[in-house]
């Protein structure tokens, strides 16, 4: 069999539970030669099969990530490693990060703070965006913290990055420049399907309507944003209205941008003044 041949076959195999079959048959192939995806489809004519497809396409098939498989998954400007213990980075939250640069426009947030970083997504892309700027992640997940700074360290961000154990802000002091803020946020006992079934659930339920973490989180803004500054907070498609008022009533001025798909996904945090 050709490598084009078991792409196909592989493409047919996955579309029964992959809305991203041929993309997921790719990055599996590619993985298993060791090349980057866009190296593997130029050569696929001179390559043979790898033995390791087979045992890579058997655990996709499973239900298991790509991410989860390969270990990596591109984020922003950065590849970053990922494991069972974080949740996987997606492009939604990338629009927290494209709110931050349309704010910030010709200038640069010198202090960034990520408030339930896990693996790092959200500061590295910042600091990778920024190069001048440092920043602070927190996370009350041991085992994701050391994703997160072995993530800074790939990339050569550890000095630029530090990575704290916490409880949302408490005990963070000082004010930041710039924000980001991806919080649970999927109503407790919701059913799931697909990868998000094999990530953290402590990164995914927030309470009865979804907004615990939010009403713990939110409070602390006022003090946490710097004159200037901005907070970017993700939020499910639906929950616009819900997070706003929250914000509101800490006196902060609220916007709202979409994603990609035109759904609601992040709230623009900013002090009256």
């Amino acid at each position: 069999m050709t490598l084009s041949d078991a792409l196909r076959a592989a493409t047919v195999q996955l579309a029964v539970s992959s809305d991203t079959a041929r993309l997921d048959a790719e990055l599996l192939m590619a993985h298993a030669l060791g090349l980057s995806r866009s190296d593997m489809l130029m050569r696929q004519r001179d390559l043979d099969v790898p033995h390791g497809f087979a045992g890579l396409l058997a655990r996709r098939l499973d239900g298991e990530p790509i991410a989860h498989i390969t270990g990596v998954r591109d984020f922003w400007t950065i590849s970053l490693t990922v494991t069972p213990d974080t949740l996987i980075p997606r492009p939604d939250s990338e629009t927290l990060i494209e709110a931050a640069v349309a704010h910030f426009q010709d200038r640069a947030p010198a202090t960034v703070l990520d408030l339930g970083t896990g693996s790092g997504a959200l500061l590295l892309a910042a600091l990778a965006q920024w190069p001048e700027a440092t920043g602070l992640g927190v996370d009350a997940s041991a085992p994701a913290l050391v994703v997160a700074r072995g993530n800074a360290d790939r990339l050569g961000m550890a000095g630029r990055a530090e990575f704290r154990s916490g409880d949302w802000a408490r005990g963070v002091d000082g004010a930041f420049d710039l924000l980001l803020i991806n919080p649970p946020y999927i109503v407790a006992d919701l059913s799931l399907s697909g990868d998000v079934l094999r990530e953290p659930a402590s990164a995914l339920f927030a309470g009865a309507d979804g907004l615990d973490d939010y009403r713990r989180i939110v409070p602390d803004l006022p003090r946490l944003i710097a004159p200037g500054g901005m907070a970017a907070i993700e939020i499910g498609y639906d929950q616009a209205a819900s997070v706003s008022a929250l914000l509101h009533d800490q006196g902060l001025v609220v916007a709202v941008r979409c994603d990609l798909a035109g759904h609601d996904r992040c709230l623009i945090a900013t002090k009256r003044y």
